[in-house]
């Protein structure tokens, strides 16, 4: 049986950490989007969290634009041994990577993990939808293409891993009243259309097809919208997060949520997700009110029993230590571990 440890981390801007040959900048630079630290604070910070962590299997979200990068801070800066793939992107500089560890001997000693391109896979490429309202054809895409790739056990059991980073919802500019509310409801329609081509073209295809419908499947990233519907989202009649997770008509074709599984029964049956939030901001328009959110997820076929399980934040760290004062300058993301256990 093969117990493994997931850690799932937007990791901010880690191409800041880069020069333009691929190597680290100076200790002393000063981040483009943290000038208030350091590239070495920031690699001190981020490292230390995974080391602290200690995870077999890192989705790293806002990941570096080259994966040489990636796997310089891996062998620079993280315990052990790692391997490491990105999936590139083309003139995007926030990229999604995967990175394994193999000197624990829980993986596959040849090929730990087997990268899918998806710039090559039809379902990412530009797509159109019908608006809704008006059923004029529109034209979306990814902004950063998905990660896809297969993780091998060292007894040979496989599951896979789609890791995304999905539209951003979030306007941090003063605008006329009415700008904003129609940007707030183009950035929601990209969304929806990127978690409905997901669903639809992906994962109903992929939990409905006999090649790959018994291989256990996580879908995790910055998918940048919690459960339920917020004011514009509702104009939209629409929910990112739940509309990613399935169809309830559809049951056998749903997903999980790993971090919905842990919060305690009550909250279950309330549908009380306040307890959860995985970034925090403050709101530029309503007197900078800080906000709690929980964008991040870690869901799960349910082709296997209790497969993943015992998910949460990470928001204090073995020390007792808060990870916002002790690794104030890593993300601005929490971080979220959950168990993968496969017979």
């Amino acid at each position: 049986m093969a117990n493994l440890k997931l850690l799932l981390w937007n990791m901010e801007w880690m191409n800041d950490l880069f020069d333009q040959n691929g190597n680290f900048r100076a200790d002393t630079h000063k981040p483009q989007h943290a000038p208030s630290t350091t590239v070495r604070t920031r690699r001190n910070h981020l490292s230390g969290v995974i080391n602290e962590l200690a995870p077999d299997i890192v989705v790293v979200v806002e990941g570096p634009n080259q994966e040489k990068e990636l796997n310089l801070f891996f062998e620079d800066d993280v315990e052990g041994t790692w391997v490491v793939r990105l999936q590139p992107t083309s003139g995007s500089s926030q990229c999604i990577g995967c990175a394994v560890r193999t000197d624990r001997g829980l993986l596959h000693a040849e090929e730990p993990i087997r990268f899918f391109d998806t710039r090559q896979l039809p379902v990412f490429q530009p797509f159109e939808l019908p608006n809704q309202n008006d059923g004029i054809i529109e034209k979306y895409q990814f902004e950063r293409f998905p990660l896809y790739a297969e993780i091998v056990t060292a007894q040979g059991e496989a599951f896979r891993i789609l890791g995304l980073h999905l539209k951003s919802k979030g306007i941090f500019d003063a605008y006329e009243w009415s700008k904003w509310w129609a940007m707030a409801d183009a950035n929601r329609k990209k969304l929806l259309a990127q978690t409905r081509q997901i669903r639809v073209q992906f994962l109903d295809k992929y939990l409905g097809d006999v090649a790959t419908q018994r291989i256990p499947l996580i879908v995790c990233g910055d998918i940048n919208d919690g459960p339920g519907m917020d004011a514009s989202e509702k104009r939209l009649l629409g929910s990112a997060i739940e509309q990613l997770m399935g169809n309830v008509w559809r049951p056998f074709l749903c997903l999980g949520n790993a971090l919905f599984d842990a919060l305690p029964p009550k909250d279950q049956d309330a549908l009380r997700f306040d307890s959860i939030y995985t970034t925090t901001f403050k709101d530029p328009i309503f007197n900078n009110v800080q906000h709690r959110e929980w964008i991040d997820h870690v869901l799960y076929s349910m082709n296997r029993a209790e497969w993943v399980k015992n998910a949460r934040v990470i928001t204090t760290m073995t020390d007792g230590q808060k990870i916002g004062t002790k690794y104030k300058f890593a993300s601005d993301h929490l971080p979220v571990v959950a168990e993968v256990e496969l017979d």
